[in-house]
């Protein structure tokens, strides 16, 4: 009986106007604070991985004499893309427009306010800026490593300031601004294109234009400090969590499984990387190790909201193989100096990450099935975002470093980069 009244209520409720509007609209989403403290969380969680994790990371890479320039590097692109993000970086890449860029609706973060909650989401606006702009930090940072020894300060700022709103910006926008890529069907849930490919690509093209280092191949170049290098990728896969798990934007299950197939990518590419080394030149090494960890975190990127724990296997094995043998044997074919292998391992990582996000996604995950579930497309699609990267990324890059080049120079002279940049650039040096 009282099913049959509240039956014969929600009937009478329909018939009028107003009241079923309000019965068909979906519920306002309001602030979640477990959601809100995660992503806080996850923000902290990835500029660590930039400052000091990243700098601590290269610094251990680089001959004595140039550890400082590296740590400052990483130091003064935080500060600086923190500017440029609040200023008009944000906007472009996350502002009303067409398929290609936002607009400037965004700039100065116009309209932000207190109580703002970012879109289909339960967290303030103000949180998820941040969270991004953390993303666009580690970006151009990561380029650093590809000519590291060798760039004018003033050449880096200059050079990481247009990069970041010609290059990075309107890429992040195509993948998860509403832009073409988006649009397409490419699916990249942390950075895959946007982040690892984009720097990779950019790496090598500046690695390529500069030029070799003075006294490439021989042992003046070998890392001055490993521990450093291994407290620093300590801290990158501590900090990946927020990097990866974060970007469900809410503590949630997807969290959880991006958090578990990320650990589970990066110990199967380090032990991937480790036994190859080992195999082909007798002993495995702590840099090896290293590079195999990051190598790992950085395939798992793209897929780790898409994938599970097979994946996860899967694309760890090979990016522990191919990325050692992009770093070591393809490069020495090459004949390029990439200084701290941003090519071999966040490019190629990024790209083995982007194609077999497309074969290991899982519709119960994600909500898109790969090659392994019947769609075969996706797989497709994927290379088409990888190639759609690929050429911006180079073409603009070069572009960028002419246009550099003619301000102010790209390159220290000889003198310089023989004594080591830190006292050179910087009139410090460490004991």
């Amino acid at each position: 009986m009282n099913r049959m009244l509240k039956t014969l209520f929600a009937a009478c409720l329909a018939l009028v106007p107003g009241v079923a509007l309000a019965q068909d609209a979906a519920p306002t989403p309001t602030l979640d604070s477990g959601n809100t403290a995660w992503l806080l969380t996850s923000t902290a969680l990835v500029l660590f991985m930039t400052i000091p994790g990243l700098a601590l990371f290269y610094g251990g890479m680089v001959r004595k004499a140039n550890v400082l320039t590296m740590a400052m590097q990483s130091f003064a692109i935080a500060a600086l893309i923190s500017v440029l993000w609040a200023v008009v970086g944000f906007s472009l890449a996350f502002g009303t427009g067409g398929a290609y860029v936002g607009d400037l609706s965004k700039a100065f973060l116009s309209g932000l306010e207190v109580g703002n909650l970012w879109p289909a989401t339960t967290i303030p606006e103000s949180v998820f800026v941040t969270f991004q702009m953390t993303f666009a930090i580690i970006t151009p940072a990561l380029i650093t490593g590809a000519f590291a020894d060798r760039m004018k300060f003033s050449a880096l700022l200059l050079f990481t300031a247009l990069w970041s709103l010609i290059v990075y910006s309107p890429i992040c926008h195509w993948v998860w601004g509403g832009g073409f890529l988006m649009g397409d069907g490419v699916l990249d849930y942390a950075g895959g294109t946007v982040v690892h490919i984009n720097a990779g690509v950019a790496g090598l093209v500046a690695a390529i234009v500069l030029g070799k280092r003075k006294g490439y191949g021989t042992s003046d170049m070998k890392p001055h400090n490993l521990v450093l290098s291994l407290i620093g990728a300590a801290m990158l896969w501590v900090g990946w969590f927020g990097f990866n798990a974060g970007s469900a934007v809410a503590a949630d299950g997807r969290a959880g499984m991006a958090m578990l197939v990320t650990q589970i990518a990066a110990a199967t590419a380090t032990l991937a990387w480790v036994f190859v080394e080992w195999g082909v030149k007798g002993k495995p090494s702590v840099l090896g190790a290293v590079s195999g960890a990051v190598a790992g975190l950085v395939a798992i990127t793209p897929a780790a909201g898409f994938v599970g724990v097979d994946g996860a296997l899967g694309i760890g094995v090979a990016a522990g193989i191919i990325c050692y043998f992009a770093s070591t044997t393809v490069k020495h074919a090459l004949k390029y100096d990439d200084s701290l292998d941003v090519w071999g391992v966040h490019g190629v990582g990024g790209i083995v990450g982007a194609i077999l996000t497309g074969v290991f996604a899982k519709a119960a995950i994600g909500g898109t099935a790969g090659a392994l579930e019947g769609n075969i497309g996706q797989v497709w699609t994927q290379i088409w975002g990888i190639l759609a990267t690929v050429v911006w990324s180079a073409v603009a890059t070069t572009i960028i470093l002419f246009v550099v080049k003619a301000i102010t120079g790209l390159r220290v002279d000889e003198d310089a980069e023989r004594d080591g940049l830190d006292l050179s650039l910087h009139g410090e040096t460490i004991q």
